[in-house]
């Protein structure tokens, strides 16, 4: 059961750019399988199971990530409540990687009935400014080797067949600061004050979705100190690249805007780009829709940003699918209903020998 791995995988603290711990431990549980695996210059842990005859014929890749939202200290302890196992990251994304973990696990001794390749990664960055540079390292480095790419992430039920393209930027407003009765300076957060005004009325089309978020922002340092440094994070979305690449090109304006009308210089700096579009997943679909059946499970295709959004530069087939029944993702409270492992277990694994049924190319 995927329970076997549940509890120590979301007890393994991996902050985003911190996951260093929890790869040891899913390297160490894959080993154990009897798996040869390395972890790589970014620090996602790979293994490759290429039985004879398989050789040369592209991969199937399942990659599910390493990192959690919560800080490095956070108390990750999980407990079981009716049903439930619940604590921060029990879901997102340790869920995911106890049942890809159990995957491994029954596959053995049964990798000769492989028609081609199958790779499974434990991959970093995928949350918050991680900026998808596990997924992204695993397909630009083994692109010619690949035939599609699966993320394992999310609820069980759900496949994400459209990536949704994200844009993020840090601006950091700059000035002399001084006294606030002795000095008559421009403040940096008066521009920052004029920028996330600017910024909320830019307009945004009602088709395609296309949002707009400061999600951060912080400046100053006391009461009765003009601000000398002030600084915000945007996150931009769109389901249409050009759509966000003109948004993405009015938000910096309006940023440079506000540093020049409020008299202070902004420094603007990319922390993020998450490519989006169409993932070329109409081939993947249907062995994913018989799995679904199979278990008796309703699926909806949706769009999101997860690490299938990395195929899309390089024409990848790929598609996000969740294997877990849960909530309060990115809570303290997230809960993983344990029943729901075993189906999602049984779904992944058909999904997989489904896909293997089909011809080799």
């Amino acid at each position: 059961m995927p329970l076997d791995y549940l509890a120590r995988i979301a007890q393994t603290p991996a902050p985003t750019f911190q996951e260093g711990q929890r790869a040891e431990l899913i390297a160490e549980l894959w080993r154990e399988l009897g798996y040869p695996c390395e972890i790589d210059a970014v620090g996602n842990v790979l293994t490759r199971i290429s039985p004879p005859g398989t050789e040369g014929h592209p991969a199937l890749l399942l990659a599910s990530h390493l990192d959690t939202v919560f800080e490095a200290g956070t108390d990750v302890t999980v407990r079981e409540d009716g049903g439930r196992l619940i604590g921060p990251g029990v879901g997102d994304n340790s869920a995911s990687l106890a049942v890809l973990t159990a995957l491994l696990r029954d596959l053995r001794g049964q990798t000769g009935l492989l028609r081609r390749p199958l790779w499974l990664a434990a991959n970093v960055g995928e949350e918050g400014l991680g900026d998808l540079r596990g997924s992204k390292h695993l397909i630009s480095q083994h692109r010619p080797a690949l035939g599609a790419f699966i993320a394992v992430d999310g609820y069980l039920g759900i496949a994400v067949t459209r990536g949704v393209g994200v844009r993020r930027y840090r601006a950091t407003f700059l000035g002399p600061g001084g006294h606030s009765w002795g000095d008559q300076a421009p403040s940096t957060l008066h521009a920052l004050g004029r920028a996330i005004s600017a910024l909320y009325a830019l307009p945004l089309p009602p088709t395609p979705r296309t949002t707009l978020n400061v999600g951060l922002a912080s400046g100053g340092t006391s009461v009765n100190s003009i601000a000398a440094s002030a600084e915000l994070l945007l996150d931009l979305r769109s389901l249409d690249p050009d759509v966000l690449g003109r948004l993405d090109r009015r938000a910096v304006s309006a940023l440079h805007a506000a540093a020049r009308e409020a008299g202070v210089s902004v420094r603007i700096e990319q922390v993020g780009d998450r490519p989006g579009g169409d993932l070329h997943s109409a081939g993947l679909l249907p062995p994913i829709r018989e799995a679904a059946r199979e278990i008796k499970t309703e699926l909806r295709t949706a769009s999101s940003s997860t690490d299938a959004n990395a195929a899309a530069p390089h024409g990848l087939p790929a598609v996000a699918i969740g294997v877990y029944r849960g909530g309060n993702a990115h809570r303290l409270d997230e809960w993983v209903q344990l029943s729901s492992l075993a189906p999602g277990l049984k779904f992944l694994r058909r999904v997989v020998e489904l896909y293997q049924q089909q011809p080799v190319a």
